[in-house]
């Protein structure tokens, strides 16, 4: 199959379906009026690490902005926290669209942030406070970069004080209803 780009009435299907397993960002943030919000964005990466920069990307822009966008841009302030697959359903239920705060909605625990206002989601294994550091419009979508100012991260998912990978067992979107987790790993040397 070729295709032109152009000729797409939308290229999501073809990138998103792609371009897997995508990390998800399940993004916790408080409006100024004091309400909670959590969702999940599966466009989500990290962008830097001197200074250290992660980066989620929703659609919609200006007047079509979510809850969550529009609190970051209002409050300048978010927490990314890491769906592993013990939370993995709970996540799922966050991207319904709900009246009440996602937390009631999916029966999440919150826990204080240390720099940030947002709470964090207290069972995620890794949780990143962040700073809004610059907030881009892409088209029909938006990409909204946060500085990591203090990170939570569990005990059980370390080996000798670093993150361990096959302890985080991260879940990670495909495309439509389908996700991936971790567990299937493989290791390769790197050639020098």
């Amino acid at each position: 199959m070729e295709i032109d780009i152009d000729e797409l009435d939308s290229a999501y299907r073809l990138l998103a379906g792609s371009v897997v397993p995508r990390p998800i960002a399940w993004v916790s943030s408080r409006s100024p009026e004091g309400r909670d919000n959590l969702a999940p964005y599966s466009f989500f990466n990290v962008v830097a690490v001197d200074p250290p920069v992660v980066m989620f990307a929703p659609v919609g822009t200006d007047e079509d902005l979510k809850d969550t966008p529009r609190n970051v841009l209002d409050t300048e302030e978010f927490v990314i926290n890491v769906v592993t697959m013990e939370l993995a359903e709970a996540m799922n239920e966050t991207s319904a669209t709900v009246e009440e705060s996602e937390f009631e909605h999916a029966g999440l625990e919150r826990a204080e942030s240390v720099r940030v206002t947002p709470p964090r989601v207290a069972d995620a294994a890794v949780a990143f406070e962040c700073e809004l550091y610059d907030f881009v419009e892409i088209g029909g979508s938006s990409m909204v970069l946060g500085r990591v100012v203090y990170a939570h991260v569990a005990d059980e998912v370390t080996t000798e004080g670093k993150v361990d990978v096959t302890k985080l067992d991260a879940v990670g979107r495909l495309s439509g209803s389908y996700y991936a987790s971790t567990r299937d790993r493989f290791s390769m040397e790197r050639p020098p």
